[in-house]
């Protein structure tokens, strides 16, 4: 499958499918069980997980289809590694924040 940016170059779409199908994969192994847990109807919880699976591919698209750098661009380790640990740190505040009103 021969993928392109914005720029035309072509790039590599196996991180994109990746992060798509984890999404989709939390967000429906989890979204309902949240909702119900809220008092939300099954329907309602799988709406939201819809909603929440189209907005993070939308994001995933702009990010490492759209916006990314062609193959011969070299990104630093260091600055990768970096980004890799904000993302943890940001999923991390995440699950506590979706998991901190349960608890109550």
């Amino acid at each position: 499958m021969d993928v392109r940016n914005r720029d035309g170059d072509s790039i590599d779409p196996v991180p994109f499918l990746v992060c798509t199908a984890m999404a989709v994969l939390l967000l429906f192994s989890l979204g309902p069980l949240y909702g119900l847990a809220y008092g939300l109807p099954v329907w309602a919880g799988l709406a939201v997980s819809t909603v929440g699976t189209v907005a993070v591919s939308a994001v995933a698209y702009h990010r490492l289809v759209w916006t990314a750098p062609p193959p011969w661009v070299q990104i630093s380790p260091q600055l990768r590694f970096q980004r890799l640990i904000y993302i943890g740190v940001a999923f991390a505040v995440l699950l506590v924040a979706v998991s901190a009103p349960l608890a109550l």
